[in-house]
């Protein structure tokens, strides 16, 4: 497992140490010094404190659109805007975006849309779900961690059962008597691709190679025809639902597992998932769940009792995945 441990030594506490470690021998003039800079650092605090104040980068019959909104809604809509739009054009296009929204929920305000029972369930709506959504982003930022991705990655190398994988090359023709005229051609010194290109039906473009591949990628014929053969190997005509197959073997190795760069985003979404799901499974666990019965209506088609229907299976327990 790797493990990545953060020793760092803060400023403060470096600070501390050394504050203990040098005596408090001040001069009169030091002391002055010292006072003169604590007020230039309490205009720098203030200083800082006003800058703090995000910056209005528009406003709307009064209403300000300030640098955090911004912020939120190219976060919101960063899949949705166009690609082409990047820097300032971004920001602009969305910033017209925001000026365009103010406008309209002005009006809908003006007209009292927001005292309505459909807007308040709506805005309850929404509200549990940014909430929901807040949490597990919380979650997946903890989880999402260099030694959780690290270790997913070697559990998943360590529960990879080996399996061979094979390189191969085919030519594929429409009868028994093509695949002996290839296969003839073939024995007598003709290159395997030069072939392929001339007559196969499929890949002939890149001279039959159909790359490297595992026994369950392939129609079962093929497979169990590849698989006996060593690299240099052709073999016999291979009838399958797609013609009759002349097969090459050029190499025959151990599946290689993908090194973590290859996979990381997939691990990644794995760790924040798992992470997310054991959240929700224990809130669930803990939790008073009440459900009313649907509703069956008995003139329905192919309507059923609850007592006729199959209870659903249950999950299989945290603790048991594998």
């Amino acid at each position: 497992m790797f493990a990545k441990t953060h020793l760092r030594a803060t400023a403060a506490g470096l600070a501390c140490a050394l504050a203990l470690a040098t005596p408090a021998l001040v001069s009169a003039e030091t002391a002055k010094s010292e006072a003169g800079k604590s007020e230039a650092a309490k205009t720098a605090a203030s200083a800082a404190a006003s800058s703090a104040k995000p910056k209005v980068l528009a406003t709307v019959n009064g209403q300000e659109i300030t640098e955090n909104d911004l912020a939120i809604a190219k976060d919101d809509l960063a899949g949705s805007l166009p690609q082409q739009l990047q820097g300032k054009a971004r920001d602009t296009y969305v910033v017209d975006f925001l000026i365009d929204g103010a406008l309209v929920s002005q009006k809908a305000k003006a007209d009292k849309l927001d005292a309505t029972p459909e807007f308040a369930k709506k805005l309850a709506y929404y509200h549990e779900k940014l909430l929901m959504e807040t949490l597990l982003g919380q979650v997946a930022k903890a989880a999402l961690t260099d030694e959780a991705i690290k270790k997913t990655y070697d559990d998943a190398l360590k529960a990879q059962k080996p399996e061979t994988e094979v390189h191969a090359r085919h030519i594929l023709v429409a009868t028994d008597a093509d695949a002996e005229a290839v296969l003839k051609r073939l024995k007598a010194g003709e290159e395997f691709a030069k072939v392929a290109k001339e007559v196969s039906k499929d890949t002939s473009a890149d001279g039959g190679d159909l790359g490297w591949f595992t026994k369950d990628k392939m129609v079962p014929e093929f497979a169990e025809a590849a698989f006996k053969l060593e690299p240099g190997q052709l073999s016999a005509p291979v009838k399958s639902p797609f013609g009759w197959h002349i097969i090459l073997v050029e190499g025959k190795r151990e599946k290689p597992f993908p090194a973590l760069d290859e996979v990381k985003d997939q691990v990644s979404r794995y760790v924040v998932q798992k992470a997310q799901g054991e959240l929700v499974a224990g809130l669930r666990k803990d939790a008073k769940i009440e459900r009313a019965e649907p509703e069956v209506d008995p003139d329905a088609k192919g309507a059923e009792s609850p007592a006729d229907a199959a209870a659903p299976a249950p999950a299989p327990a945290e603790g048991k995945k594998k």
